[in-house]
């Protein structure tokens, strides 16, 4: 079944924030380095006959923190480190080939993904929403989505999950968008991508 879909693979840093407080008048920011060997991303593309998982890592990343609240961050993404976990062998092979091809993701060209927080705002108690620029083959956008961070001694820890449509960074293949006609071979053009996140000071 050589069902071929899409990840997402820049993108990244988004957060659930437990306990997210204002800055402490006078203090200064501290810079939180961002371990990317414990740090997971995991990415989701649906079609309409299943859809595929797997993962991409992070290469560097930094958060900076006033108190217990986040101000800025910056990632960046190693588009070459994308894998599949649901097929295995040929098929794996297969997939991950079209994904890093220029009919999606271009890695050989942009071998990276960025994201840059631009604004974090209280949103209700645990919770904050964050604004930023994702760039995915050399094309910024802007996102926003819901999230949380729990902080605790010296390590910051985000989880969250992203939706990013595809078709804004030039990822048209098998969308229903730009082709008609393709019935089941159809591929979402929101990817989905689960973030947890540590960064350590």
């Amino acid at each position: 079944m050589k069902t071929k879909l899409i990840l997402s693979g820049a993108l990244i840093a988004s957060f659930a924030l437990f306990g997210f407080t204002a800055p402490k008048a006078g203090s200064k920011a501290e810079s939180y380095k961002v371990d990317a060997a414990k740090s997971t991303m995991v990415w989701t593309g649906k079609k309409v006959t299943g859809a595929h998982t797997g993962g991409v890592k992070l290469a560097s990343g930094t958060l900076s923190l006033n108190g217990d609240a986040v101000q800025s961050g910056n990632f960046v993404i190693d588009m070459t480190s994308l894998t599949n976990t649901d097929m295995q062998g040929e098929y794996s092979d297969k997939l991950l080939g079209h994904l890093k091809s220029d009919d999606f993701f271009s890695v050989d060209k942009f071998p990276t993904s960025n994201f840059e927080i631009t604004k974090i705002s209280n949103a209700g108690k645990d919770r904050v929403t964050v604004e930023g620029n994702l760039t995915i083959k050399g094309i910024t956008n802007p996102v926003t989505f819901p999230a949380s961070i729990s902080k605790k001694n010296n390590v910051v820890v985000a989880v969250a999950t992203i939706k990013v449509d595809r078709t804004k960074y030039d990822i048209k293949y098998g969308s229903k968008s730009f082709f008609e006609g393709i019935g089941d071979k159809a591929i979402d053009n929101d990817f989905e991508l689960q973030v947890n996140l540590v960064a350590i000071k």
